[in-house]
Order: C-alpha cells, then structure tokens, then sequence
C-alpha cells in the first residue's frame, strides 16, 4: 500500500493512501510503451534510479535529436500506454486517484495535490505520470492569476476561477479581512458549485489557487498586494503585532512580539528605527506607538491640543487633559506644561483655555 504523508503547505491537504502500489504500477504502465518511449518517460518524469525530472532539451541533447522530436517520442509512448492492457488494468488506481481529488474539492492547486499525493519526489514522480498518462485528470497550466492546477470537472473549475476572479474585483487594495469573513464573501460568489464541496477546508484550497487573493500570518485575508497581506520585513510584521495587541505597545515589546508570534529575530533598536519611518505608526507616547488607523494623528503634544481646540472651541483645564489623553499616553503634567506656554495657549477670564 502506498501511504502519503501530511502537508502544510498552501492549499495543502492531508496525505493520501491508496489500496495499490505505485511503484509497481507505475513499472507495468511503463512495461507498455515502446524501448525508445519508455526511455524518453522515464527520464521526462524521473521514474528511474534518479528521481530528477529531465526537459524536452536535455533528453534531445543527449540524444542527438530535437526538442520536438523527443515530444512526439514522449507523446507516443503514452498514447501507446492508453491502449494497452495494462492501462484498462489500472482502471480502479485511477478511481482512487480521482475519487481522492475530489474529496479535495475536485480542483488543488499542482504542488499542493503531488504533495499530498506523494511522501518523496520520487514518489511524486509516480503520481505526476499517472496523472499525465490518464485523460480524465486535467492540468491548467499557471497564468498571471491563477496557480498550475489538476481537476477532474471542467464546470466546477470554470465556477472556482471565475468566483475568484469576482471575488478579488471585489476587494479593494486596503480590504484586510478575517477568514471567517474571506470564506463567507467567497461562497457568496459560488453560486452554481456543488454544496458538498462548500466546507471550511476545500474554501481555502481553492482560495490558494489564486495568485491575487492570500492570507497573513494572523490568517487575515486580502489582495496580495496590500501591505498587511504580504509581509515584507520588520514593519509588516510590527503592524500585525500592534495590531493583534489592539493597543499602543512599546517597541521594546513589539520587537519581542515579533519573535514570539512570528518567529522573526527582531532587534529593538531596528524596531524602533522601523516604526519612526512608518506612516502606519503613531508615537503616543515615551516609546509607545499606536496604529494611525485607530485614529492617531503624528504630531506633538502642543499640536495635539491645538488640534482639540479648533474642533472644540475654547475648553476648561480638565476637559483638554481628558481629550488629549485619548490620543496621547502622557501624564497629565506634561499637558499643562505645553498648555501654559504663552507663546501657543492663552487662559481666558471664564478660565477656558484657547489657542494663540
């Protein structure tokens, strides 16, 4: 019995078993095909002693004929294999093989299913020649939008890739979404796709196929693009940290954070340098940051009261403490002093407070 193991990868599923031996069925495929073919498939698809696989131009390189030439040997050599024996033989393998897919949702993006599918490359080897060698297995080949693919129903791909392609235009570049909301916007574009599919598992193995649509390490979804979807460095990743804390953290902390969270070194000194140039950031406070999207505005304290008072109007003592500290983590006496300073703030006679 040949077992699989377990995959984490994107779109990745649990290893598969199947009630037949690779290996050895792989050998009688290739049993039916002609000495020359049989060459060429074995060094195509890496079935031999070497499990790397070999290009067109390498094989015809070695020899001494073209590209095209070793591709008509290759395609010859499996048309040869469909109708022998051994293939109308192999017919319960290859039901295994496709009832397997579609427990996966019947479309896998191409690395994640030869994954699953194999322990080894060698092993994945095996599987790719099968799936090659049968005509109900299909293969997309990878475009601009969408990852290589395997499937084993043209309408439900063309349901899946057409969903993504709305679900993304849906999206706009600043879109940070949580899965649960991702996989509910997602079925409401999958009008038409077999219910039994529609499972928390097969939705995120179909989101995988799309090149455009991805998920961060706080399993937050958006467009690829959008800075807090692809993670690029330490400010990225001290953006998810302050915001998984959900309040102003020092920098001292956020760069812990990020090794704790994320498994990323991150040295202090760096952290509070990232954090400086980041317009995401806010210092609110003696090494404190806060997100701007949280309605922080840069600026010092002063400017922090100026603020209050052109939106206020003139204000009593305590009610600009109050105001300030919601957008600033400092004592109440540095308030006062910035508030006293004569060249910027003036006290009236009812005691209200008003800028110069």
């Amino acid at each position: 019995m040949n077992k699989t193991n377990k995959t984490t990868k994107k779109g990745g599923a649990k290893g598969a078993s199947f009630s037949f031996d690779s290996a050895a069925l792989a050998k009688r495929l290739l049993a039916a095909a002609p000495e020359r073919a049989r060459e060429v498939l074995t060094r195509r698809f890496g079935l031999g002693a070497v499990a790397a696989r070999e290009t067109l131009e390498a094989i015809g390189d070695l020899s001494g004929i073209t590209r095209e030439r070793v591709r008509q040997i290759e395609a010859a050599g499996l048309d040869a294999i469909r109708a022998s024996k051994a293939f109308k033989e192999a017919v319960g393998a290859f039901e295994e093989i496709a009832q397997y897919i579609h427990s996966l949702g019947a479309i896998v993006p191409e690395e994640a299913l030869l994954s699953a599918l194999g322990k080894d490359e060698k092993s994945r080897n095996r599987f790719r020649f099968f799936l090659m060698v049968n005509a109900a297995f299909f293969r997309e080949r990878e475009t601009n939008d969408f990852l290589a693919r395997w499937h084993v129903d043209h309408t439900t791909a063309k349901h899946i890739h057409d969903a993504l392609t709305r679900l993304y235009s849906s999206l706009s570049d600043s879109d940070v979404l949580a899965e649960s909301e991702m996989l509910d916007r997602f079925l409401d574009e999958l009008k038409g796709v077999n219910d039994a599919y529609k499972n928390e598992e097969v939705l995120k193995r179909w989101l995988s196929l799309s090149k455009h649509i991805g998920s961060n390490p706080l399993a937050e979804w958006g467009r690829t693009t959008a800075s807090a979807i692809h993670i690029k460095g330490v400010r990225d990743y001290a953006y998810l940290a302050v915001k998984r804390h959900g309040a102003p953290m020092h920098f001292s902390e956020v760069a812990k954070t990020i090794g704790a969270l994320f498994s990323k070194k991150a040295h202090v000194a760096t952290t509070h340098n990232e954090l400086i140039k980041d317009p995401r950031f806010v210092l609110v406070g003696r090494g404190l940051y806060a997100l701007t999207e949280w309605g922080y505005k840069p600026g010092v304290v002063r400017e922090v009261i100026r603020e209050t008072l052109a939106a206020k109007g003139p204000m009593k003592k305590d009610e600009i403490i109050k105001h300030v500290k919601k957008a600033r983590f400092v004592k109440d006496n540095t308030i006062l002093v910035n508030l006293n300073d004569s060249r910027y703030f003036k006290r009236l006679k009812d005691g209200r407070y008003a800028a110069v």
